[in-house]
């Protein structure tokens, strides 16, 4: 999907209040969360590369309910960047 902001999708598909949004940058696909019930988290937080999530997936191992794999959705997010949204 895409709206004035750029592409998206949603993590979390109960939940139309979250987008994920994605691009490419230096050959590499970024995400960039956006909630309305909370637009500190797009104010606060930049687009994050890939490889740093990468990272992160491996330092948070599976403590707590959030799965960064499901949110951050590299196969999604390339389809959607290849379709144009």
């Amino acid at each position: 999907m895409k709206d004035k902001v750029g592409i998206y999708y949603y993590p979390f598909p109960d939940n139309k209040r979250v987008r994920m949004y994605v691009r490419e940058k230096n050959g590499e696909v970024e995400f960039r969360m956006k909630n309305e019930d909370d637009p500190g988290i797009w104010n606060d937080h930049g687009w994050v590369p890939h490889s740093a999530i990468e990272q992160a997936r491996v330092l948070y191992g599976q403590r707590g309910k959030f799965d960064p794999q499901r949110a951050y959705d590299i196969g999604i997010a390339q389809v959607l960047i290849r379709d144009g949204g």
